[in-house]
Formats: structure tokens, sequence, C-alpha cells
């Protein structure tokens, strides 16, 4: 059953030489176990003629890519941008408008902090035909790998995902004053070099210190590390701990499950 989103129902005919048409997939890659992409997104990724790659797409998957397939890195990293959004976009296009079969490879999910909606944008603008093929979430998945479920009848049932890079982004600031009196869960993504400010916000704007707290480094890969704590010590204890980027924090009662659940989870290793 083709579950993918369907866009562009009816776009311009985009011919390569050998007359097929371009084609353009934004694939979810999952969260950094190569295991955890979907069974569509493999696929797609398999008879891509070319494959736009980001930084935290395991090698493993780049090894699926049929033989003769052009593989190009445009990966990002805290202050270092391989090349621009536009100019990716640009080769999305422009290898579309050659007839060829494009899989644009990220990681997580592409519509949650991962600019596909940018993306899809530019393609509809330029009429190239493509489907999105959703992808596992480090939102959900990273602290299920960490023995913490995001949402729990005795603990939340809620959960909000944020940024913690805002950067130089035209959108709307994340209002943590607000999140504080919320409750739940709250999953902060790229936010390890933030953590000091935004806890001391949600501090000052009445979250509860004890409230418990995790920084999860390169969850689901075999180089996952873990520090807990509370709202107000988790930034010192994430820095004592040298832990970096990729990672993302949970705030919420949720993490106490944790002690309890992650001496039984089962890793790819185990399996």
């Amino acid at each position: 059953m083709d579950t993918s989103i369907r866009h562009n129902t009816n776009p311009p005919a985009v011919v390569g030489p050998d007359g097929r048409a371009g084609t353009v997939y934004l694939i979810g890659a999952g969260p950094g176990d190569p295991e955890l992409i979907t069974v569509k997104g493999l696929r797609c990724l398999r008879i891509a003629d070319v494959v736009l790659y980001d930084r935290l797409s395991s090698p493993q998957l780049l090894a699926e890519a049929r033989p003769g397939a052009e593989l190009i890195y445009v990966g990002k990293g805290p202050s270092c941008h391989t090349m621009p959004q536009s100019e990716i976009n640009s080769l999305l296009i422009h290898f579309a408008r050659q007839g060829l079969t494009v899989a644009r490879l990220k990681g997580g999910d592409p519509y949650v902090f991962g600019r596909g909606g940018e993306e899809a944008l530019a393609l509809v603008e330029a009429g190239i035909p493509f489907e999105v093929v959703p992808g596992v979430s480090s939102a959900v998945a990273v602290p299920a790998y960490a023995g913490i479920p995001v949402t729990h009848r005795d603990h939340a049932s809620s959960i909000t995902i944020v940024t913690g890079h805002e950067g130089q982004s035209t959108s709307p600031s994340v209002n943590w004053e607000a999140l504080a009196a919320l409750g739940g869960t709250l999953v902060v993504l790229m936010g390890v070099k933030a953590l000091p400010r935004f806890t001391q916000r949600l501090l000052a704007a009445g979250q509860d210190p004890a409230t418990p707290a995790a920084v999860i480094q390169e969850g689901t890969t075999e180089r996952q590390r873990i520090v807990q704590g509370t709202v107000a010590d988790i930034a010192e204890r994430a820095l004592a701990a040298g832990l970096s980027a990729p990672a993302l924090t949970v705030i919420g009662s949720v993490v106490s499950v944790s002690d309890v659940l992650a001496r039984s989870v089962q890793t790819q290793d185990a399996i």
C-alpha cells in the first residue's frame, strides 16, 4: 500500500534524452540507525540516478545506491554549510530536468526541521514531479532508543517538538515562556549549544527545576551517549560530559521511566 504523499498530480512533463521523466524523491532516512529507513524510502534510494545526501546520512544507506549513481554531499553542520539551500534546490531541479531520478536523502523526516518543505515548494514552482517519503523522526525514535517513551498515561499526554537552533530564521521564535507552562513532554532538536540559554528561560518562566531532563547524542547509533539530570542542572552535566551535536534534549517526567526501560532496550547489535 502506497502511503506516501503525492504532489503535482499533473505537472509539466520533464523528459530527459532517453525519454524518461525526471522525478525527485524527498526521502526521510530516519534518525541514524540505517535499519530505520522505511521500505519505500530504501526502494526509492536504490532506483535513483543521483543522490543528494545530508551530513547525518549513514554510509550503509549510501552503499544501497545503485552502481553508477552520482552521490553528492550537501550536508550542513553547526556554522558549516556545504552549500546554501538555494543551491541545493537548484541542483534538484537541474538533475530532474535532465530526466533523471533524484533522491534527496535527509535525516529523520523531511518535513520535521529538515527543510523538506522549502525544497518541495521550489520543485512545485519549477514544475518538477516529486514525492515525499516520510521517515522516522529523531524526535520520537532517539528517546525510544534511550528508554524514554515521549508519551505515557502516567506522565504525559502531549509532546511538543521545537528547534533549539533558531539562528537567522525568519519564522517566529520559540516561546519558551509558554512552553514552561504547557506541561507534557518537550523535545528540543538541534539545541545542544543553546542548552544553557533555553533551560534558563524555562526556569525563569516557572518550570519546576526538578523536572527530569536528558540529552542524547548521536541517538540510535552505536555511538549513542545519554546524560540525565534536571532542568536546573542538565546544561552543566552535558557540558561536563562533553556532549556535542548532533544531540537532542528531552524534558519531562517521562525521562524518569528510562531508568527502568533503558536496561531492557535492544539495539540493532542485539537483534
